[in-house]
């Protein structure tokens, strides 16, 4: 197995626990980093020698190795390995859901960096971002059926991280049958998840706790969910006892999913759509004087690298401050943001900023992340990522 050194010092983070090697970290004049294969395992070892672990190493990437095992539990992650750590996952969420629907593997959080799985019932939906899980994704695939059982197995690595380590887009079914709209279930719900075209691998289930909150707050009301996507918010709201829901999103064809999920819940008749930029949209509502007693904002993340951060911070300030707009009185705002770099600090000042220029009381009433589903490995800030405040907004 080839060699990864590390400068002096280099080791202190990961024997903090992190698994994330970058490249300056590397003593290059000793294991040369232009000499190994994207995708190798190699021993990684301190300025002294002493063993450090095993990693996924591709020479080509800022966070050019990965750890797959520490020194003491010895050895590469081969299929026996990769079967016994997938048993760990399955264990974890079978201890914490009582329904066959959550993520199933959530990269680093799980020791097997850059695999998720995601599985909705007998169907499981498989993504994979470096070039290491991709040398393994055959016994992947093989220790998933054999632990799972599941009647199909889709492949959706068709999306944009796998194009940082250059590696090739395929959306394919790798065993057995995956239908087009996925049945699954989240807080109760009966819901189908688009997963061979939907966004990621076909649904967002890192919000499950956040809309279950929601869920105990809606009964009577009138709510609005902007990005709504195949309708996680609305469609729950309305299966909570919310009045009507008005899903808001750019695709037409969330749109239709979003109906496709209110119709398989006998609710086609209280759901509305709107196509549209949120932000238009918005400001067409409040121009019209329309207002709601729920307002959902689940933006995609509009900080994907450190250095938007001012920009992105500037439009989280304005989305939020058009939703309150529409706030009725004594309603009440979900500003939600997966943006890795905003800290939950900062988007409720960004909430706080918006009330206090509208001049409305506001009250923070509780604040959420993601689910258990989705573990904070807790020496990888990284791996927390989700926030969401529910904002009570008087007069």
């Amino acid at each position: 197995m080839p060699e990864l050194i590390l400068n002096r010092g280099a080791e202190r983070r990961l024997k903090r626990g992190h698994l994330w090697i970058y490249s300056n970290e590397v003593d290059t004049k000793r294991s040369p980093l232009k000499g190994i294969e994207a995708g190798s395992q190699c021993r990684v070892l301190d300025s002294q020698g002493k063993p450090l672990g095993t990693a996924f190493v591709n020479p080509g990437q800022l966070i050019c190795g990965r750890l797959v095992s520490r020194a003491e539990q010895g050895g590469e992650l081969d299929a026996a390995l990769l079967s016994e750590r997938l048993q760990t996952t399955l264990a974890m969420r079978e201890r914490y859901f009582d329904h066959p629907s959550y993520r199933l593997v959530y990269g680093d959080s799980d020791w097997l960096p850059g695999l998720v799985v995601d599985r909705f019932g007998d169907s499981l939906v498989v993504q994979v971002s470096n070039w290491g899980m991709e040398r393994l994704l055959p016994q992947v695939v093989d220790a998933l059926v054999e632990l799972v059982k599941p009647k199909g197995i889709l492949l959706r690595n068709d999306h944009q991280g796998r194009a940082l380590e250059e590696m090739p887009l395929v959306n394919e079914v790798a065993y057995g049958e995956v239908p087009e709209m996925a049945p699954f279930e989240e807080n109760g719900v009966p819901l189908l998840a688009p997963v061979h075209t939907g966004q990621k691998t076909g649904w967002f289930y890192d919000h499950r706790d956040n809309r279950a909150r929601l869920n105990q707050w809606v009964k009577g009301r009138k709510v609005l969910d902007l990005f709504s996507y195949a309708g996680g918010w609305g469609v729950q709201a309305l299966a909570s006892g919310a009045d009507s829901a008005t899903c808001v999103d750019a695709s037409e064809q969330a749109l239709e999913w979003c109906r496709a999920n209110a119709s398989h819940n006998g609710l086609a008749d209280r759901l509305q759509t709107v196509r549209g930029k949120a932000v238009d949209v918005l400001k067409a509502m409040v121009a019209e004087g329309e207002q709601f007693d729920v307002v959902v904002l689940d933006p995609p993340a509009f900080i994907k690298r450190r250095k938007d951060h001012k920009a992105g911070l500037s439009a989280y300030r304005h989305i939020n401050e058009l939703a309150m707009r529409l706030l009725a009185a004594n309603g009440l705002l979900v500003s939600a943001s997966c943006s890795m770099h905003l800290q939950a600090d900062e988007l409720l000042e960004c909430v706080r900023g918006a009330a206090h220029r509208l001049g409305r009381p506001a009250a923070l009433l509780s604040s959420g992340g993601q689910g258990a589903d989705h573990p904070v490995h807790p020496a990888i800030p990284e791996t927390r990522y989700l926030k969401a405040h529910f904002v009570h907004l008087g007069k």
